[in-house]
């Protein structure tokens, strides 16, 4: 599992892929399990171990505004086994990149450890609206993509890695890696999951071998 709850500004790409922290890039943006039209709750962090005498946990921090942990009375957390449970949040502090969680009822090192590996969830409603021309990597999963009017398949995921623009993970009739830049896109549309874009002559013919060729060397 990884967070949908990165932002990528589709106009001022170049700035922010190059600002992104290593740390981002390896947990990867894969939207989490629980969200999209079937679910409606997204992931800000997730419990990797207790920490302390009293119930608190440490966990993994998965969103870009852990400020507002200092707001939340109420989250969700969603154990390995998909079941949901209401937790209201006592306290939290900040260590090591991280954040440490105190939820009320939870007073022992026995009850918190119920709580490593789940995500810790607010409903999507709550989440903070992007800025400016940013968009939710959770949003931009499941989109369609038109290159000229073309359907070329959905968006399954995004992945960044040591190139300035993250790369869509593109779902046709062959998966294929298309460079979310903003020199190619026309429009988005969040709420109908469309993505149109003016790709380059020659960019999916040519991506498609060279990801075939790259499987094949794993093999």
């Amino acid at each position: 599992m990884a967070s949908g709850f990165y932002l990528l500004p589709w106009r001022s790409l170049l700035q922010m892929a190059s600002a992104m922290s290593d740390k981002k890039r390896q947990r990867g943006v894969a939207a989490p399990h629980s969200e999209g039209e079937s679910g409606a709750f997204v992931t800000i962090a997730k419990v990797t171990k207790t920490q302390g005498r009293k119930g608190e946990v440490a966990a993994l921090l998965l969103t870009d505004f852990p400020e507002r942990f200092a707001t939340r009375k109420r989250v969700f957390a969603l154990d390995p086994r998909d079941r949901r449970t209401e937790l209201a949040l006592e306290d939290h502090w900040f260590h090591k990149g991280g954040v440490v969680l105190k939820f009320a009822g939870v007073d022992s090192i026995s009850q918190a450890e119920t709580l490593i590996g789940s995500e810790i969830q607010i409903p999507q409603a709550e989440r903070a609206e992007p800025a400016g021309d940013s968009v939710y990597v959770s949003d931009l999963v499941g989109c369609v993509v038109c290159d000229a009017g073309r359907e070329i398949g959905r968006i399954e995921n995004v992945q960044f890695g040591s190139g300035e623009a993250p790369l869509l993970v593109v779902k046709g009739a062959k998966e294929i890696l298309i460079p979310f830049a903003a020199e190619f896109i026309e429009s988005l549309d969040v709420e109908h999951k469309r993505l149109a874009m003016k790709l380059p002559a020659g960019l999916l013919e040519l991506e498609a071998p060279m990801r075939d060729r790259k499987r094949n060397e794993k093999d």
